[in-house]
């Protein structure tokens, strides 16, 4: 991905150096599978699972309240989201202009190193990236790509610039207000039901996420060879199934909330080609 020496966003929120830290390094008590599962638990969630582990290394989660300062690889990771974020607001302005007849407001985006606050809650490196729709802002921890590529085996550029890409299509769902809609209708289903809409929510921002790159490459020319198949990568190895089976425990369909790893690269794949917010109806279908 060709993103060095292009305009970054003013919408970052920068709080690495002044957020929370989490205390004594989390582990203490557990074995590796079992930390694994915790993470991915909370991550597929959306949830902060902290005070979980914070209970497991005898700190309690608090934190230590130190500040963080960035190495260099979190400084490259910071300006890389920032240049991913602009091409996110450049391009949704004029697909909004173009297929909705309407003014695309962006979303800020929080950078943290450790932990922070958001109005959904707390946010860590838990957590994973996550959009909080009461504030409208992304909160991401530049640490989750390292977690991305060596954990879980989606690396590089676009693979992360997917996951950018993805939390700004929930925005963007707030922004045509299917997100709050999606989200009172939960509210008013029993579990099971209400993880089925989830992974509606889900499908339909990895279609948007196809949605962007199409119109990344035309728009900046920013798109190499190999960068689509990164992205189709980092859908797969992010599906419910796949971090079921990578956390050790059984498959159970019934509490996946964003979709299987072939149906969120389809969905991704459908946006891509198409390049069509119509394309990405996920409520409207009962083939997902």
């Amino acid at each position: 991905m060709k993103w060095r020496g292009r305009r970054g966003s003013r919408n970052i929120v920068d709080r690495r150096r002044s957020g929370r830290g989490r205390g004594a390094a989390v582990g203490g008590g557990v074995g590796g599978l079992g930390l694994i599962a915790i993470v991915l638990i909370g991550w597929m969630l959306g949830v902060d699972v902290t005070p979980l582990l914070g209970g497991l290394t005898g700190d309690g989660g608090a934190g230590q309240g130190q500040a963080h300062e960035p190495t260099a690889a979190d400084e490259r990771a910071a300006q890389f989201v920032s240049v991913t974020l602009a091409d996110t607001e450049d391009v949704w302005s004029r697909i909004f202009i173009e297929q909705v007849d309407a003014r695309y407001e962006p979303a800020e985006l929080v950078l943290f190193k450790g932990a922070t606050q958001s109005a959904c809650g707390g946010a860590s490196a838990v957590t994973g990236p996550f959009y909080c729709p009461v504030d409208e802002r992304i909160y991401l921890d530049t640490g989750f790509f390292t977690t991305l590529e060596q954990r879980l085996g989606a690396g590089g550029d676009f693979a992360a610039a997917y996951v950018v890409a993805h939390e700004v299509a929930h925005h963007v769902q707030q922004e045509l207000g299917i997100l709050a809609e999606a989200n009172r209708t939960r509210a008013r289903m029993n579990e099971a039901d209400s993880n089925a809409v989830s992974v509606r929510i889900e499908l339909q921002a990895d279609c948007y996420s196809g949605i962007w790159a199409r119109a990344a490459e035309a728009q900046f020319g920013s798109i190499e060879p190999g960068d689509i198949a990164e992205a189709m990568n980092a859908a797969r190895r992010i599906g419910d199934d796949a971090l079921q089976r990578g956390s050790g425990g059984a498959v159970r369909p019934e509490t996946f909330t964003h979709g299987t790893s072939d149906q969120r690269e389809a969905w991704f794949a459908r946006g891509y080609e198409s390049g069509d917010i119509v394309a990405c109806d996920t409520f409207g279908t009962d083939r997902l």
